[in-house]
């Protein structure tokens, strides 16, 4: 595993305790933690190092996103793909807590 991924898995991991009391927010930290690997933990990418930085992004903004991602209408290496793979409430919650998150 390569430092990025296990700082992302040893800080989600850290955060469990707290988290095990909302369900709701350890399934939504479960979800962003998939986009860590590019976008950086919790959508703060590393300058020179991630795609884009999620974080503090308007909300309707980043859905948009992801949907054109999924429709196929925004051009991607990946992204058809792993937005294929989640719910639209599933979309719709990462838009949510992405924008949420402190630029």
């Amino acid at each position: 595993m390569t430092p990025r991924p296990l700082l992302a898995s040893l800080l989600l991991a850290l955060a469990l305790p707290a988290l095990a009391k909302d369900p709701t927010a350890l399934r939504t930290r479960s979800l962003a933690a998939t986009c860590a690997h590019c976008h950086g933990t919790d959508g703060h990418a590393v300058q020179g190092e991630a795609l884009i930085k999620l974080a503090g992004l308007p909300q309707d903004y980043i859905l948009s996103q992801l949907m054109a991602f999924r429709s196929g209408q925004r051009p991607a290496t990946i992204m058809h793909q792993i937005t294929k793979g989640y719910s639209q409430e599933q979309l719709e919650t990462l838009a949510v807590y992405f924008s949420k998150q402190k630029p």
